[in-house]
């Protein structure tokens, strides 16, 4: 039973922190993104065609979670917007404390819409809410024909799902129209759209499909 209360302690105060963080952004005035997926699915590529296809009609900004280097966010820093680079360690998410250190480090007075890349993982960042607005999985078809159904905690609680890489498709035998089959089954109320992370084909559909407002 001890354990058991420590960690609902724990959960309430991640809960309040993240209260606190979206708090803040609408007091500031940005619309915020979490941007999850496996490792390898191609969030990073992803978030670089958004920023550049949105650069010149927002203000952006964006934290790169990862467990210890800064690969991802050097590579989103190229598009020329502010960036924070957010370590978790050996943690396999980001959690609302840390998001709340990295929204200090930012121009938040030069910012109207935040990208938030989460730690690859399909399972942790799940069920750790950070305060944003809205949630985006960045799935692959090189993560297999199965992967929305085996993982669908992550899918159901997103607003927008990418399936990228869909240049592979016929590589890898994984049909993109099975897997849109998949998620309409776990979360019929996402907006889903094929991309391809090293053209930006799709992203501007995606793009069609997100909403900026509150």
């Amino acid at each position: 039973m001890k354990i058991v209360k420590i960690e609902e302690s724990a959960l309430e105060k991640g809960r309040k922190k993240a209260e606190e963080n979206k708090k803040l952004l609408d007091e500031k005035g940005i619309f915020a993104f979490d941007v999850m997926g496996s490792v390898g699915s191609g969030k990073t590529s992803i978030i670089k065609w958004l920023v550049r296809l949105l650069k010149e009609n927002y203000k952006i900004g964006v934290i790169a979670g990862d467990l210890t280097t800064e690969v991802d966010a050097k590579r989103i820093e190229e598009e020329d917007i502010p960036v924070v680079q957010a370590h978790t360690g050996r943690a396999c998410h980001l959690d609302p404390h840390l998001v709340s250190i990295a929204l200090e480090t930012l121009p938040l007075e030069d910012i109207n819409l935040l990208f938030i890349e989460n730690v690859g993982n399909l399972i942790c960042p799940a069920s750790v809410p950070i305060g944003v607005h809205k949630e985006m999985v960045v799935t692959s078809v090189t993560e297999g024909p199965y992967m929305i159904r085996k993982h669908p905690y992550m899918f159901q609680r997103a607003n927008y799902v990418a399936i990228n890489k869909i240049d592979l498709e016929t590589a890898m035998n994984v049909s993109v129209e099975k897997l849109k089959e998949d998620l309409k089954e776990v979360n019929p109320n996402a907006m889903v759209v094929g991309t391809n992370g090293l053209t930006g084909e799709g992203v501007d559909k995606l793009i069609q499909c997100m909403n900026f407002q509150r």
